[in-house]
């Protein structure tokens, strides 16, 4: 006789309630370490990390075990949102003839190779630039996986598809150095 014809209902032993107050504070840190390595602004990271537990906050189905690689992939995209942002921002005023004066901080801050490199990340597919940062930020393959809702074996191929098509298109646009 099994447990089930006995009545007896099945528990899930790993189910914990979600706690978003322990969630917030252990991982607001490293979710605004990612997004500044994006945008190059730690100010304008902290302000985008917050809009991310917001986000949190109200998605539900986010309230779960995996909710740490929720938290990153939603800083990711949240950080190439502002790249894209500010792309077309700078288009607009180009086209306009409006001129931006950048602080002393900002000229010290956006060296020419990373601005290349966020360039080419802000242009490429999402879902490969997606990969590619999280795995600068030191992920394992695994939990890249289970960050992007992948299969743990195709990480490899997928992470090596996304550098070809990185290289590729810094090359059409700067040329080899």
């Amino acid at each position: 006789m099994d447990a089930r014809s006995e009545g007896v209902d099945e528990i899930k032993v790993d189910e914990v309630p979600f706690d978003f107050e322990v969630t917030f504070r252990a991982q607001f840190a490293r979710v605004a370490r990612i997004i500044a390595r994006v945008v190059r602004d730690p100010a304008r990271a902290e302000e985008l990390t917050v809009d991310v537990f917001l986000k949190l906050w109200h998605t539900p189905q986010a309230h779960n075990g995996k909710a740490g690689g929720w938290l990153y992939i939603v800083a990711v995209r949240k950080g190439l949102d502002e790249l894209r942002r500010r792309t077309r921002r700078t288009r607009y005023e180009r086209l306009l003839g409006f001129v931006r004066v950048q602080t002393p901080e900002e000229i010290c801050a956006a060296t020419e190779k990373h601005e290349r490199v966020r360039l080419i990340l802000a242009v490429i597919e999402s879902r490969q630039a997606e990969l590619l940062l999280l795995y600068s930020h030191g992920l394992r393959y695994d939990e890249l996986a289970s960050a992007l809702d992948l299969n743990p074996v195709s990480i490899g191929t997928l992470l090596n598809r996304a550098r070809q098509i990185f290289r590729k298109e810094y090359i059409k646009r700067y040329g080899k150095e």
